[in-house]
């Protein structure tokens, strides 16, 4: 496969950080690369180093050694206002806390990354709407966040991450702080926006119901990837464990 066809590469990502006189290693030596158009979900126990390589792939966080590669675009070699333009244009975020802004209705919560990306007004709050619509929110565009359920503030989020048109979406535990069936809704609406858009969604997660959806599952253990399973293998486990 030709490199142009990984969205994402990361090569020999270390981290460490220091606790007191403890220095504690998130990352240690990590590789992965993830095809466009790919369904990833990163799982590990906390503290295995899930949310660090996650970060590092969204550009918020730096290795300490090691690179991380973005439509074949080293991230290391970004001064701040580049990062920041790739970041804006290149990736959308998803947060378990929905980080919604309180005071601004669904629409002007989508539309506010289109104003970051500098585009028309006009332009953004049309694009706005069509991604509310998208998630199934047309109705609910002049609510507050507070008028809303959690799975409804979760689908204002993902229209935001998707409103700059990403390459990727970052999704981190989107479903942790919702009851089960919301959380199988929304599951089910990313797996969606990934067929029908293409577009590339990493999440860290501990929902083992991301297993149905992924087409890989990369396991964190130690600050090392454990194992990646692909999807016949997932599919798979799957049986064995409904078997028993």
């Amino acid at each position: 496969m030709a490199a142009n066809e990984y969205v994402v590469r990361a090569k020999g990502l270390t981290k460490e950080y220091r606790m007191g006189e403890e220095v504690i290693t998130a990352l240690n030596g990590v590789d992965i690369d993830i095809k466009r158009g790919e369904y990833i979900s990163i799982m590990g126990p906390s503290g295995s180093g899930k949310s660090t390589l996650f970060n590092a792939i969204g550009g918020m966080d730096r290795p300490d050694t090691g690179s991380v590669f973005i439509n074949d675009v080293d991230m290391a070699q970004l001064d701040a206002r580049e990062l920041a333009y790739l970041r804006c244009h290149t990736i959308g975020y998803i947060f378990q806390s929905y980080n919604l802004i309180q005071v601004m209705t669904a629409l002007e919560n989508v539309t506010l990354p289109t104003v970051f990306a500098g585009a028309p007004s006009d332009e953004g709050i049309e694009r706005a709407i069509e991604m509310l619509n998208i998630v199934g929110l047309g109705h609910r565009l002049h609510n507050r966040p507070s008028q809303l359920s959690g799975g409804q503030q979760q689908r204002v989020a993902i229209a935001r991450a998707l409103v700059n048109n990403p390459a990727i979406i970052l999704a981190d535990e989107p479903t942790a702080n919702l009851d089960l069936k919301t959380g199988e809704e929304i599951i089910q609406l990313l797996r969606k926006l990934n067929e029908d858009h293409g577009v590339t969604i990493i999440s860290a997660t501990h929902d083992l119901k991301m297993l149905n959806v992924s087409d890989r599952i990369v396991w964190i253990r130690d600050g090392r990837i454990a194992k990646i399973e692909e999807r016949a293998d997932i599919e798979i486990n799957i049986g064995e464990m409904e078997g028993h």
